[in-house]
């Protein structure tokens, strides 16, 4: 879902708890499965509320109670740090949205299911959409480049959900397609920055309260 433009892709603000989980973090004898998901998490908390570009390797060396060179032992680099965040959130994303959208299930709640499929893979790590959606990297370097294949293959799938919807209402006109598809992913990363700023709000609760909202405008 293609949020790259306006308010939906905003670094999300720095209020209410922090959400990586691992603050105190790093006494010796830890595995190191274990201290690459602390550190990626850090990371991510990071990078998603900084933007790569922003993002201190110092901080999230803090947050997990490691050094900077142990940060580079395991990920090379900043750049290297933020794909591994990268690919750790996108394909978790894109895997829940097409099972949401999987043929067989009822189409006129497919928009629920999405919903609820993308607050239930950010449950535990919010600011993990704005990894993805990071309007601070480079146009045309590698990391912009990743990012922005991960953002086509979500953008492709609202895309052909958004199609079908109006299609079963008769109307197959490509540019009210392409129009519709970006009113909804905006709309995505709007309420995924709204829940942000609202850190009591569990994902059952805005599955919930989009159903309520779909609904009204519905009616």
């Amino acid at each position: 879902m293609n949020t790259a433009r306006g308010a939906s892709s905003a670094v999300p603000p720095a209020s209410g708890p922090r959400s990586d989980g691992v603050r105190g973090a790093g006494t010796k004898g830890i595995p190191r499965a274990r201290r690459e998901e602390q550190i990626l998490a850090a990371a991510m908390e990071e990078f998603g509320r900084h933007g790569h570009a922003s993002a201190s390797m110092a901080e999230i060396a803090r947050r997990v109670g490691v050094t900077k060179p142990m940060l580079y032992t395991y990920f090379g680099s900043k750049d290297g740090l933020y794909l591994a965040c990268l690919e750790r959130v996108a394909p978790r994303l894109v895997a829940a949205i097409e099972e949401a959208m999987a043929p067989g299930q009822p189409a006129a709640k497919t928009p629920h299911r999405v919903l609820g499929a993308v607050f239930g893979i950010l449950e535990e790590q919010r600011s993990a959409w704005f990894v993805l959606y990071d309007r601070t990297l480079k146009p045309g370097g590698d990391l912009h480049a990743a990012a922005r294949r991960h953002r086509r293959t979500i953008d492709d799938l609202a895309a052909s959900g958004t199609a079908d919807l109006l299609r079963r209402h008769g109307n197959e006109d490509p540019l009210d397609a392409d129009a519709l598809k970006h009113v909804w992913t905006g709309t995505v990363g709007a309420l995924v920055g709204w829940w942000t700023s609202h850190p009591d709000q569990s994902a059952q609760d805005m599955a919930a309260r989009c159903t309520r909202l779909l609904t009204a405008i519905r009616g």
